[in-house]
């Protein structure tokens, strides 16, 4: 089987660089307070532990999910797909745009928003160079994709995983509520994308070089290959049915892709593949969050997004969600908002939600997916213009989060 390119798996696994070392520190730091929170009795620890007990399936899910995705990326499933994409647009930009923002929309929706981040930025860097293709528009595509495409499942953010628990719904019926949302935000992202990144004069080229399909040199790589694929398809397939147990369908997609590595490439299999660093990170945060809300956090964002139910309550926290994620980050914003909406206040709930997933990518440190595919980018020497990111950041942030509101409150 054809080695995955060794620097992008070192990058991949260790969340990249000096910059993923320090968000390593970080992470143990946060912990860290928010076990100091608890003994110093700032946060009383029945209700730390009830947070615990809440973001226990969630941390079984994401630590799966990753693992597949990881291994995923060892069986070259993505670069697979991704080199075939690239043969069916035969040299052609449009061709190739539709079929790469349907890949990574696709791959955030049901394989969570850091899949594409930490698996599929890479692979699509890596396929500029032999594609002739500039690596700009496809590094956009996955940063803005794994932020806006996450609205659909809960199982595409950690955030729709907590929401769904908090108002009660299941896929189907989270589905119900946020399709028209989501198509409004892909469009609003098609069009951004398009406009600032993959035409004509932006792109400087037009056509690509259509790359050779990835062969495997013997039953080995092929059947990790098929094992590791059809993994991932159980996955999918199985979102609809398995409900609040979507954890477990995660681990058991996990368990048998490692079943096939465990025979064929033991080697593959070490303990960074666990991403501890997300782990505890999320952990951290369900212990300082809920303390900053007892001292304050929670009075300025009741003020930010009072006490509305409608769609004045609904526009309000996107925007506090939006704002908070590009000064902060998108999970402490999501964990603040939700703490002063209702359970029975499910429409500002669901747009706060959207503001903090399509809203995020303002600021390089909106959300782990936009950190993440910037330090991919940087350790590929892809330049990411500082302003440029940022206003046409800004501009599809507030306009797919108004779109994608609105689309909210006629699913309503």
């Amino acid at each position: 089987m054809p080695e995955p390119v060794t620097t992008v798996e070192t990058e991949a696994e260790s969340s990249g660089g000096t910059s993923s070392r320090l968000l390593d520190r970080i992470r143990l730091a946060l912990l860290l307070v928010g076990v100091l929170c608890v003994l110093s009795g700032l946060l009383p620890r029945a209700e730390a532990a009830a947070n615990m007990r809440r973001i226990g399936p969630l941390l079984l899910f994401l630590g799966s999910v990753i693992v597949l995705a990881q291994l995923a990326r060892r069986a070259q499933v993505f670069d697979v797909i991704a080199h075939r994409l690239a043969i069916a647009g035969r040299g052609r930009y449009p061709a190739l745009f539709v079929l790469c923002v349907g890949f990574a929309a696709l791959t955030t929706t049901v394989l969570n928003l850091d899949t594409t981040a930490v698996l599929l930025t890479p692979v699509m860097l890596a396929l500029a160079g032999p594609a002739r293709i500039p690596p700009l528009p496809l590094a956009m595509t996955t940063l803005w994709l794994a932020n806006t495409a996450s609205l659909l499942l809960p199982v595409s953010n950690l955030t729709n995983l907590l929401a769904a628990d908090r108002i009660g719904l299941d896929a189907t019926g989270f589905a119900a509520r946020m399709w028209l949302p989501q198509l409004i935000a892909l469009a609003a992202t098609m069009a951004a994308l398009w406009l600032w990144y993959w035409r004509r004069g932006r792109r400087g080229t037009d056509r690509y070089v259509a790359p050779p399909p990835i062969r495997f040199e013997d039953r080995r790589g092929r059947t990790l290959f098929l094992t590791t694929g059809g993994a991932c398809a159980l996955l999918i397939v199985a979102i609809p049915f398995v409900g609040d147990r979507i954890g477990l369908a995660a681990t058991a997609a996990a368990v048998l892709a490692v079943a096939g590595f465990v025979i064929l490439d033991r080697d593959a299999l070490r303990l960074s593949l666990i991403p501890w660093q997300l782990l505890i990170f999320v952990v951290g945060l369900f212990l300082v969050i809920p303390t900053l809300g007892r001292y304050g956090l929670s009075d300025l964002m009741h003020t930010l997004i009072g006490t509305d139910p409608g769609a004045l309550g609904a526009f309000r926290a996107a925007g506090a969600g939006l704002g908070l994620s590009n000064i902060v980050n998108n999970l402490p914003a999501y964990t603040a908002g939700e703490a002063v909406i209702p359970a029975a206040h499910r429409t500002p709930l669901l747009a706060l939600l959207i503001g903090t997933n399509a809203g995020a990518i303002i600021t390089p440190w909106a959300s782990l997916a936009t950190l993440l595919c910037l330090e991919f980018c940087r350790s590929h020497a892809v330049r990411v213009p500082p302003l440029r990111f940022v206003c046409t950041g800004f501009a599809l942030a507030v306009v797919a989060t108004a779109g994608a509101v609105a689309g909210l409150l006629i699913t309503g």
